[in-house]
């Protein structure tokens, strides 16, 4: 997008217009404390060359830390092609396809997404433009309680081993519609929710059950089982996935004896960037009969009079998107261009490809929990099965050794004892493909001296 300068005379004349003397006015509303330094060493007119010159040194200061920090936001290898293809300009200025004749390349998109999820997810239908995977759990618990026909609840069980930001962006969002979100206890064993101590949840009468596959903790759930005892009770199951570990683990579509009834998540891992912190996408996919009750834009294939394939937006009407009164969602945002990047990330990868980075997460993972849980005190917090993130319990306050680890250009983890203080001193580990042996042998070294020093480094 080009710059366009203003005039001193223009921004005075905007200022009077508005009734601000200064253009710090407009941004009063923000502390203090929360407004960034003007930029350092940029004389007054400083010339194109000589600025590109100060950036790319700046630049070259920065250093490059292997990340093995996961929980939701994982750094994935994306090909080259997926952003240059993704930034062109008839994707980087698209928004709304609301006139399909202008807008095929755009809705074929779309489709073309909607279509892989469905695949991925193993269920009829799917959408786009949801905000991120937090708010696509809000839009699901919504959906659930709007479409349950034989529930007339609004109780939602919402396990503990659920992202913790996920579930307060879920309370935020529903709390003001009288929805009820039931805490389900974890197994401190395994990690992941209990089976077992669900029956006392059976009394009243729940509209749905979340259900994550992997959890927070990486763990992998009993989701057979689950959508089965929620579907016992008349509830509807919502999923919540990785997209990426859906190229192993079974799809929430085949959970169970019937299948989950909505499937939600982040988009992230489909290639997009880390890029501190967004944005991001959410994706949805649901069952046949429930497609209705889909927020956000659904994209159908038809043929025109003449017999040629097009694409238009289906099933909803425009004031879907328009009108706050007839919608079935007021946040849902086009991320349309994080979806252009899914979608040709998806179609470079194929099936195969996107099983085997899925496949060396894993093997990368157990690599790394090896390799660390040789270190003296440092051990698994939960057995069990997981996919590409573990949390790992340390002899130490985990916010005295993370700035260790980063001096050493390691990104160790999550500190879980914010949210889970109860288990002491522990690290949410993660190791996706792009990790490599020497960076894991990196990362072990580091830690053994945050926590030893070089007399001891591992047992065993």
């Amino acid at each position: 997008m080009p710059f366009i300068p203003h005039t001193e005379e223009e921004l005075q004349e905007m200022l009077e217009a508005i009734g601000v003397e200064r253009i710090e006015g407009l941004f009063d509303e923000i502390p203090s404390s929360l407004r960034s330094a003007s930029l350092e060493g940029l004389a007054p007119g400083m010339g194109e060359m000589a600025l590109t010159r100060l950036m790319r040194t700046r630049a070259s200061r920065d250093e490059q830390p292997a990340c093995f920090i996961g929980a939701g936001a994982y750094d994935h290898h994306v090909p080259a092609a997926v952003w240059e293809l993704t930034t062109r300009g008839e994707f980087y200025s698209a928004y709304t396809p609301y006139q399909a004749e202008a807008s095929q390349g755009t809705l074929q998109v779309i489709y073309e997404f909607q279509t892989m999820m469905s695949e991925l997810t193993g269920l009829y239908a799917a959408n786009a433009s949801l905000y991120d995977g937090a708010t696509a759990l809000a839009e699901a618990v919504l959906m659930a309680v709007r479409a349950n026909r034989k529930v007339k609840s609004k109780r939602v069980l919402m396990p503990r081993t659920v992202h913790p930001r996920y579930r307060e962006v879920v309370r935020t969002i529903v709390a003001n519609q009288g929805i009820e979100l039931i805490e389900a206890p974890l197994d401190d064993t395994v990690g992941r929710i209990d089976p077992e101590a669900l029956g006392r949840f059976e009394d009243e009468p729940l509209a749905a059950v979340v259900i994550p596959q992997p959890n927070f903790f990486g763990a992998l759930e009993e989701v057979d089982r689950l959508t089965d005892w929620a579907h016992g009770l008349n509830a509807l199951a919502i999923a919540v996935c990785n997209p990426v570990a859906l190229a192993l683990l079974t799809p929430p579509g085949e959970w169970g004896s019937n299948g989950a009834d909505i499937a939600c998540g982040e988009g992230q891992p489909l290639g997009i960037p880390l890029a501190s912190g967004g944005p991001y996408f959410g994706f949805m996919t649901t069952r046949k009969d429930l497609v209705r009750q889909l927020p956000g834009r659904i994209v159908g294939r038809t043929v025109d009079a003449d017999g040629r394939t097009g694409y238009t937006l289906t099933l909803q009407a425009r004031e879907q998107h328009i009108r706050r009164s007839k919608a079935t969602s007021n946040i849902c945002t086009n991320q349309g261009l994080m979806v252009t990047a899914a979608t040709i990330h998806l179609a470079l990868l194929g099936t195969e490809g996107l099983s085997r980075v899925a496949a060396a997460c894993h093997e990368h993972t157990r690599e790394l929990v090896h390799k660390l849980t040789a270190i003296e005190g440092v051990e698994r917090l939960f057995d069990g099965p997981f996919f590409h993130e573990v949390p790992l319990r340390i002899p130490a306050p985990a916010d005295e050794v993370l700035p260790r680890l980063a001096a050493e250009g390691v990104l160790g983890g999550l500190d879980l004892s914010t949210e889970f203080p109860e288990w002491g001193p522990a690290l949410l580990v993660c190791a996706t493909e792009t990790r490599t042996s020497e960076e894991i042998d990196r990362f072990a070294a580091a830690l053994s001296e945050a926590l030893h020093g070089s007399g001891r480094r591992a047992h065993g």
